[in-house]
């Protein structure tokens, strides 16, 4: 993208000018894609099963212990055996087929109350 701002601007300039703004214009372009492939490093991607353990998941279908839950707006057969009522969170465990293994999340046992 720099080079190209780069090039278009060189068309309207004179002579030594044009061509100092083409080599800034590569020196830019470089330092863009050097940036771009230090951050497409750092940000892997994550899909598939492995992107969805730990992840929250709301009861639609109880789940006692065969029900239904809602992921990231879609909905997905459950098993969970302790069982779950609708509208209670659970967290994802694993992926079996078609069919997410689910238990229920973890409340706060420690006496702790917020806000006051």
């Amino acid at each position: 993208m720099v080079l190209t701002v780069a090039i278009l601007l060189a068309l309207v300039l004179p002579w030594p000018w044009n061509a100092i703004v083409i080599a800034l214009g590569v020196v830019g372009e470089v330092g863009e894609i050097v940036w771009g492939r230090r951050l497409a490093r750092r940000w892997r991607a994550r899909t598939g099963p492995e992107a969805m353990i730990g992840a929250r998941a709301e009861v639609v279908a109880a789940c006692l212990p065969d029900g239904s839950v809602r992921v990231h707006g879609e909905l997905w057969e459950a098993h969970c055996e302790e069982g779950a009522d609708v509208g209670e969170s659970v967290r994802i465990e694993k992926l079996d087929g078609l069919t997410l293994v689910v238990a229920p999340m973890k409340t706060r046992t420690d006496g702790y109350k917020r806000g006051g």
